[in-house]
């Protein structure tokens, strides 16, 4: 039996964030949020449109990425059900600049901009919430540029996996991740076959198992230490 798909107020209500906001700043937020549903191949947000929401995945599966001006597909990371992003976008006021594309169709839950920077006015801890995204999501985006441009697929592979298991962009995250190698190809810029490889790799270094439709994660920090 498949488990029945959270409602939007569920995922709210079961947010880290909800719990530090008072019953009226709650009841503004499921007033003002509201569901989009995206479709497997879809764009959730392209760059450079303007940003006027606060987007958390209810369920589905998402990639961040970038065109380069070479026509090179430069993938950030993935997102999850439960995980929120696009608050560094609201902050700064300027278009967004990479595409979030839908992996497998994907419910996403919307905050509107004068919403969330009312909660940031008036909630602290929000504002804590908010703040530890980002410091996170820096964190993240470093540890990129590094495996990117020095790592093989195998090891890139492993860091992707690992970067998928941050509490705070991911949260809830089971270390049975059903997820299929296409996918994360798409993840980590790789073909079906060579994901499969860097797998077998990885199945034998004791980190993962790979099953049908998805990855058992065995050494969370055997990943993040894969080189």
């Amino acid at each position: 039996m498949t488990s029945t798909p959270p409602t939007l107020v569920q995922t709210l209500r079961s947010t880290a964030w909800a719990a530090s906001l008072t019953a009226e700043q709650m009841a503004r937020v499921e007033a003002d949020v509201t569901e989009r549903f995206v479709p497997a191949g879809g764009y959730a947000c392209r760059k450079g449109e303007a940003v006027e929401y606060w987007v958390g995945a209810i369920d589905g599966l998402l990639k961040m990425s970038s065109v380069s001006l070479e026509g090179k597909i430069i993938t950030f990371t993935g997102v999850l059900g439960g995980a929120w992003f696009g608050e560094g976008s609201l902050l700064k006021d300027t278009p967004r600049q990479y595409d979030v594309i839908a992996l497998r169709d994907t419910r996403l839950a919307l905050m509107p901009r004068n919403t969330f920077h009312w909660l940031l006015d008036n909630s602290i801890g929000f504002n804590r919430f908010v703040m530890t995204l980002l410091n996170e999501r820096l964190g993240m985006f470093i540890s990129l540029v590094e495996y990117d441009r020095m790592l093989d697929t195998t090891a890139r592979l492993a860091r992707c996996l690992a970067a998928l298991f941050n509490p705070h962009l991911n949260p809830g995250i089971s270390p049975q991740l059903k997820i299929s190698q296409e996918e994360l190809g798409y993840l980590c810029n790789a073909s079906r076959q060579r994901v499969n490889g860097s797998l077998k790799a990885l199945e034998e270094a004791g980190l993962v198992k790979a099953e049908y439709g998805g990855v058992t994660i065995l050494d969370l920090d055997g990943l993040r230490r894969f080189h």
